[in-house]
């Protein structure tokens, strides 16, 4: 038998997924997963050395791959990468998951990462690649969700109340 996660949450990177994951999973009294943990274990370096090294595309499988084995493993909260929806696979597997969308807008972003270029894609003119990322991005984050949770100026806490209510999900 093969596991379901309790929640997924998805969201552009810098939105709290991991904050807000790890506040879910306590409420619920379960464990917490996130796969681009999951990735830098078992690649042994930082997800933006392997965008360099080798590229956007062997991250993207490396992802889907990290992806689809916490999907059928883990029964607790899950949180995936930013970009992991762009994956027509991952968009199926995700698919009759109880998914929720965090959502931002881009002055959020500014404040909550400063755009750094500690994040790959956000290398030159942070801004306007957020803003074109989540254009391209936003409509796969909704298709893929059972429920939307805006994070602006919000409490890490009112957000993961806010994925507990949007799920109907009692705490432990």
């Amino acid at each position: 038998m093969t596991a379901t996660p309790l929640v997924v949450l998805v969201g552009p990177m810098g939105v709290g997924k991991s904050t807000v994951g790890a506040l879910v999973a306590e409420r619920l009294g379960c464990a917490y997963r996130d796969t681009d943990d999951d990735i830098v274990a078992a690649q042994g370096r930082t997800i933006a050395d392997i965008f360099l090294d080798e590229g956007e595309a062997a991250f993207r499988a490396t992802e889907k791959q990290a992806v689809r084995e916490a999907l059928a493993e883990h029964d607790g909260v899950l949180a995936l990468g930013g970009g992991s929806v762009l994956d027509a696979d991952t968009r199926a597997l995700l698919a009759g998951h109880q998914v929720v969308y965090l959502s931002m807008d881009v002055e959020e972003a500014v404040q909550r990462t400063g755009l750094n270029a500690a994040r790959p894609l956000l290398a030159v003119n942070p801004r306007r690649q957020w803003r074109e990322l989540m254009e391209a991005r936003r409509h796969l984050y909704t298709e893929v969700a059972r429920a939307v949770v805006a994070t602006d100026g919000r409490t890490p806490d009112e957000v993961a109340q806010g994925v507990l209510d949007a799920l109907e999900l009692k705490q432990a």
